[in-house]
């Protein structure tokens, strides 16, 4: 979790399904029963919005387009 998740309860997210839903599409909203996280409600794009982020910076601006294929095609 980081520090933008909201923790909620089960019969909270009942109460106001919509809220917590359209507020999903900007941070994680995990649902608890009796003190234990058992969901989280994500949007589908975040993750490859966060991966793709995380791939910034990871390949060299000195390598072309066909080493960087090259050397993926060589990893498996």
């Amino acid at each position: 979790m980081t520090g933008t998740d909201e923790m909620i309860t089960l019969t909270e997210f009942k109460k106001n399904m919509n809220k917590y839903i359209a507020m999903s599409s900007k941070k994680d909203i995990y649902l608890t029963s009796y003190g234990k996280i058992v969901a989280k409600l994500t949007s589908p794009f975040q993750d490859r919005i966060k991966l793709a982020e995380s791939l910034f910076g990871v390949i060299d601006d000195a390598l072309s387009a066909e080493d960087a294929r090259k050397e993926r095609l060589y990893r498996k």
